[in-house]
């Protein structure tokens, strides 16, 4: 794909052929921000190979990661029929890597886990026969992964596609897991071509059963056939309501798909382009009954145009989509990012990892590594949330992954930005496929915190009911003079091109905390209902001193 802009005023801007802004967005952002270097700034170590390039990722019941690519010419890893693996399961417990088969192609897909614990990924792209004849059409396939945190013998299993398929064909689709289990996909390109020629795209979303059983229609989502060509991989977050929050370009809206009725339309937020081909980052803040599981949401990053020359945006918004005064609080990092993506830490805290800091998505158009670990504290004064972690040496640019593992850590992972993997650098080509593994450690786990951890953890059990009323019970041991404590519970979602789809974070009420003692039992209580809380698999971290243990996975329903 080209440069991507539009003849309306929303696609002005730098670099589009409608020139300027002039009706749009009346705030203008604010530019770049120094931000002090954290007094604890983590570490960066490679600790192994994915075997395959990390398109997508996510973490499994089992505590493993698994990869996810589209059909390329070589992998670090083969099947038993000869051709390459484009998929693999990662264990972080010994860093091995085992080779996974499906049967379409997953090129640019979506995904989500579903209310029963399997990971569903939908669309992809066309057959490459003469690569591999073995795997087909993905444009409308429906892959599912199922992993278990009790049965071993799943792990290592292939991918299932029983034949189902989504009702159109979608090319960077996003998904959701509604509170009643029902899935939500949206957008995506019918052939992979042009965005700025509408028949190319599917500006619509379709609704499938808690198993992934399409309902078999496709609906206009106005959002989408406004923004185009920036329509695809739209942000999409799930409120406390029900509603879902949709972003796409600058435009954010707050949509009834029950009814299919627009609740709410927001200002634009100002800057450049923040979802694809100039992807940022949002992320969903840590949700919690203090204040009645308001929802917060955060917009980083972004670029003008799709083009190696291409400016990248420095700035977030900020917004609170259920006030009723709700508008974007403007912040913004040390630099411009494009492809930078934010995960959600068990302390509250987010890490913003990878990017660029000029260029777009597409092969060979980013250059200018964004390198260091950003860590934001949302509660912390605007202007004061930002500070500067560690450095990788590794360029992590389009289609790269960051996932936060059940110790704590996050597994940094992928960059493949050229059209088929390519191992050594050259002067066409700086930046070729990444298959080294890193892990970032943390600020809470450095020096001596992680002696602190919480250690022999219990549960009453790992089947969790959301609900009024609804507890369970947890006991667990802490160091002499630990003061406070968090549950945290997470769900991590399917992470791909930036976005981290159904990413979720809730601080749990609790009670029976004794001071002073380091055998500890509480009672903790679920949130009020499946909309705070959709039904999925969760990792449940105990906080001490804003010290996590190692997370264990409990299943909500």
């Amino acid at each position: 794909m080209g440069r991507v802009c539009g003849d309306t005023t929303s696609h002005c801007g730098a670099g589009c052929q409608s020139g300027p802004c002039t009706g749009g967005v009346q705030i203008e952002a604010p530019g770049p921000s120094p931000a002090p270097v954290n007094g604890n700034p983590g570490n960066f170590k490679v600790v192994g190979q994915a075997g395959v390039p990390a398109m997508h990722a996510g973490l499994m019941p089992n505590g493993r990661v698994v990869f996810l690519d589209k059909v390329e010419n070589y992998s670090q890893l083969k099947l038993s029929n000869g051709h390459y693996a484009y998929s693999a399961e990662y264990d972080p417990a010994t860093n091995k890597v085992v080779p996974l088969a499906y049967k379409t192609n997953s090129f640019c897909a979506g995904g989500t886990f579903l209310s029963d614990g399997r990971m569903a990924v939908f669309g992809g792209n066309a057959p490459l026969e003469f690569i591999d004849p073995t795997v087909g059409d993905g444009f409308d396939g429906i892959r599912y992964l199922e992993r278990s945190s009790s049965d071993k013998s799943l792990n290592g299993k292939d991918w299932s596609e029983p034949g189902n398929k989504l009702a159109s064909k979608r090319w960077y689709a996003s998904a959701q897991t509604l509170g009643d289990g029902t899935v939500f996909v949206v957008s995506g390109s019918v052939n992979g071509l042009d965005p700025t020629v509408n028949s190319n795209n599917n500006p619509t979303y379709e609704l499938l059963s808690p198993t992934a059983i399409t309902k078999g229609e496709n609906v206009q989502l106005d959002l989408l056939v406004r923004n185009q060509p920036y329509y695809m991989y739209p942000y999409v977050h799930l409120m406390r309501d029900g509603t879902l929050f949709i972003f796409v370009s600058r435009s954010g809206q707050l949509f009834d798909v029950h009814t299919n009725t627009v609740l709410r339309s927001y200002p634009d937020l100002p800057g450049d382009y923040r979802t694809y081909p100039n992807t940022g980052t949002s992320v969903l803040l840590p949700l919690a009954s203090s204040n009645n599981w308001e929802p917060d949401i955060i917009i980083c990053g972004g670029g003008a145009y799709q083009d190696v020359s291409s400016p990248t945006d420095a700035s977030c918004g900020r917004i609170q989509p259920l006030s009723p005064k709700s508008k974007w609080e403007m912040d913004s990092m040390p630099e411009g990012r494009g492809m930078v993506e934010g995960t959600l830490l068990p302390d509250g805290t987010v890490i913003f990892l990878n990017g660029c800091n000029q260029g777009a998505q597409g092969f060979g158009l980013a250059r200018d590594p964004t390198l260091e670990a950003l860590i934001y504290d949302p509660t912390q004064p605007l202007g004061a949330r930002f500070s500067t972690g560690a450095s990788s040496t590794i360029a992590r640019l389009y289609h790269s992954v960051a996932v936060l593992l059940l110790d704590g850590t996050l597994m940094v992972a992928g960059s493949n930005p050229v059209e088929q993997p390519k191992l050594e650098p050259d002067a066409e080509d700086p930046f070729v496929t990444e298959f080294r593994v890193e892990i970032y450690t943390p600020p809470y786990l450095q020096g001596e915190a992680k002696k602190r951890r919480p250690t022999n953890i219990g549960f009453s059990s790992l089947q969790l009911q959301v609900g009024v009323g609804k507890t369970f019970t947890v006991t667990f041991t802490v160091p002499a003079k630990a003061k406070r404590v968090n549950i945290t519970l997470y769900h991590g979602g399917f992470v791909t091109h930036s976005l981290h789809m159904g990413q979720r974070m809730l601080f749990l009420d609790n009670s029976g905390w004794a001071a002073g003692k380091t055998q500890q039992k509480l009672r903790v209580t679920m949130p009020p209902n499946s909309n705070v809380a959709p039904p999925g698999p969760y990792v449940l971290y105990i906080v001490v001193d804003g010290v996590p243990s190692v997370g264990s996975f409990v299943q909500v329903s």
